[in-house]
This record gives C-alpha cells, sequence and structure tokens, in this order.
C-alpha cells in the first residue's frame, strides 16, 4: 500500500505533470504513459513506462466511477 502522503508529492518524471492512481500502476494524462507498481513500489523509469491510448484512458477512468 502506497501512503497517502507520497501519493500526493507523486509526479511524472518525464513532464512533471499530476499522476492518476489506479491501485496498480500510474498514469500520467499529459504523457500517456503508464507506470506500473511492483510489489508496493511504484517504477517510474521511463524505460519501463508503457504508452497508452487516450480509449485506454478513457476506459480507465470510467471503470474507477463503477
Amino acid at each position: 500500500m502506497i501512503p497517502e502522503e507520497l501519493l500526493e508529492i507523486l509526479a511524472c518524471p518525464e513532464c512533471k505533470g499530476e499522476l492518476l492512481f489506479f491501485g496498480e500502476f500510474f498514469v500520467c494524462e499529459n504523457c500517456m504513459l503508464r507506470f506500473d507498481v511492483v510489489e508496493d513500489i511504484p517504477d517510474f523509469l521511463l524505460d519501463d513506462a508503457k504508452k497508452i491510448t487516450e480509449e485506454e484512458l478513457k476506459k480507465l477512468k470510467d471503470e474507477r466511477k463503477s
């Protein structure tokens, strides 16, 4: 579990923008990058980040609302 205080200060390593947290990964809306959380540790290495589409982000946001 990632502490709330840490979630408030984390930023995208590429653009320094705000991150959305989805429990098992973070997403930067600006860069459209997904950063996985491995064993409760966020992996913010740009080489490990996965590019996502706007469609995938929309789906994630919709699922979160449900």
